[in-house]
């Protein structure tokens, strides 16, 4: 649960009914990578490993993506997201778009 709404990527929320449906929100953010970044990224792919530099990059796109996601069903009165997904698409050469998105419900405990 994050700001009092309830979030899964499930179908439904066992214990709850849906009550109304608000429609799809989405968050999205795009990012590219630093010429600092993509040098320490290189470096670390020589040695060998998890590439620490682009697993914070992808964290901090899909939080925020996320936060996004959360601030849209706010804003439509939602009190839970159900089928939540993530997706990523490149826009061009070292810039990736990420997208968090949902249904937006108001629902009840049964």
């Amino acid at each position: 649960m994050v700001n009092n709404l309830l979030i899964t990527t499930a179908n439904s929320l066992e214990g709850y009914k849906v009550n109304q449906q608000l429609g799809i929100v989405r968050g999205i953010t795009v990012r590219s990578r630093s010429v600092f970044g993509n040098l320490a990224g290189h470096l670390q792919s020589m040695v060998g490993g998890e590439l620490s530099v682009y697993v914070e990059l992808c964290e901090k796109a899909r939080q925020d993506a996320y936060m996004h996601m959360i601030d849209h069903a706010n804003m439509a009165g939602a009190n839970a997201i159900i089928c939540m997904r993530y997706d990523a698409n490149d826009v061009m050469e070292g810039v990736t778009e990420v997208l968090c998105y949902g249904t937006a419900v108001i629902v009840e405990k049964i």
